[in-house]
């Protein structure tokens, strides 16, 4: 019997979140190891390069990323996005028994919540129109709606580095997510006109032929280098069961966002869609919120050493007894 293009797609997606889910956790794992032996990556270090685990996460999450992208041209975003949150359940438990980092009941609730509010947010969302041709992918792209998003994304991006990052981004682990997940909608949209490019030119249309197709290349190699680099840093300054549904939450709400916008699918919507998109957007935003005053704070790896004297009063100065201790694991 012949698989459907959605059995294929519902698989591909479901494979891609089990990987992804995975290496949140591999590349956490890489990560403190990396902190041991150098700068830590949350603080510019990039000694984490030098770890076959945090390696081996990398190269779980491109075949997790790219059996993503497969899924999108069998089945509909409808289908496929949220199946996403099945990553978040994977590296919520995979931290809690691999990392030791606790997830408290009320922090599930949290999860479930930022879940179940995407859920209802991506099954809402207009459903997009597929351009026939990577020229018509880039009079989409070069529309004044749309350039006026990328103008406004790139904006906020630059001030989250320039401004907040210095002074927030070691506590506040919406900064990093921040532009994480506004490069990440860029992207997207970058990805699905390759896609589209792709799938043609399997068909015997050949659109790398196009400027247009090289342009979008390029700006997916930047965007996603930018995304991987701030993810590093959230993941080795926040608890990975955080990081995980707040960046799919923020990544889908502006994926969804940046892709209405760039094809235009907003309009046509009726009150009773609308309506379910405004409950979970609050059912978002409570998960959000929960998350944060539920979360187990990480304690930064200390360096150096203490020493201090013993006080022994039948001892004098020159015999006294000093205790050092240099392992970082004792200032917890």
């Amino acid at each position: 019997m012949a698989v459907s293009d959605n059995t294929r797609g519902l698989i591909l997606a479901m494979v891609s979140s089990l990987f992804i889910g995975t290496s949140f956790i591999l590349k956490k794992k890489g990560l403190r190891r990396a902190a041991e032996a150098g700068l830590r990556a949350g603080v510019g270090g990039y000694t984490y390069l030098l770890q076959p685990l945090w390696w081996a996460g990398m190269i779980t999450m491109i075949v997790g990323e790219v059996a993503n992208f497969v899924a999108y041209i069998y089945a509909p975003a409808v289908l496929v996005t949220p199946l996403g949150a099945l990553s978040i359940i994977i590296s919520a438990v995979l931290a809690h028994f691999m990392l030791k980092e606790r997830l408290r009941q009320m922090g599930i609730l949290g999860c479930v919540s930022c879940i179940v509010g995407s859920v209802v947010i991506v099954i809402h969302a207009p459903q997009e129109h597929t351009p026939a041709s990577v020229q018509e992918v880039w009079i989409l792209a070069t529309q004044p709606a749309f350039l006026v998003y990328v103008t406004v994304t790139l904006s906020i991006v630059g001030v989250l580095m320039l401004h907040f990052e210095p002074a927030y981004g070691q506590t506040n682990i919406l900064v990093y997510l921040g532009i994480c997940s506004l490069m990440g909608a860029l992207t997207v949209v970058s990805i699905k006109a390759i896609g589209i490019a792709i799938k043609l030119t399997l068909e015997g249309m050949n659109q790398f032929r196009y400027p247009y197709a090289w342009v979008f290349l390029s700006v997916t190699v930047v965007c996603v280098i930018t995304q991987l680099n701030y993810l590093n840093k959230a993941l080795d300054t926040f608890n990975a069961a955080m990081v995980s549904p707040i960046y799919y939450v923020m990544f889908t709400t502006l994926t969804i966002t940046a892709s209405a916008i760039m094809f235009k699918d907003w309009s046509g919507q009726n009150m009773s869609s609308i309506t379910s998109e405004i409950c979970g957007f609050i059912t978002v935003l409570s998960g959000t919120i929960i998350l944060h005053l539920t979360r187990e704070e990480e304690h930064p790896n200390a360096t150096g050493s203490i020493t201090w004297y013993d006080e022994d009063p039948s001892k004098g100065l020159a015999e006294a007894h000093y205790i050092t201790l240099n392992n970082s694991d004792y200032f917890h």
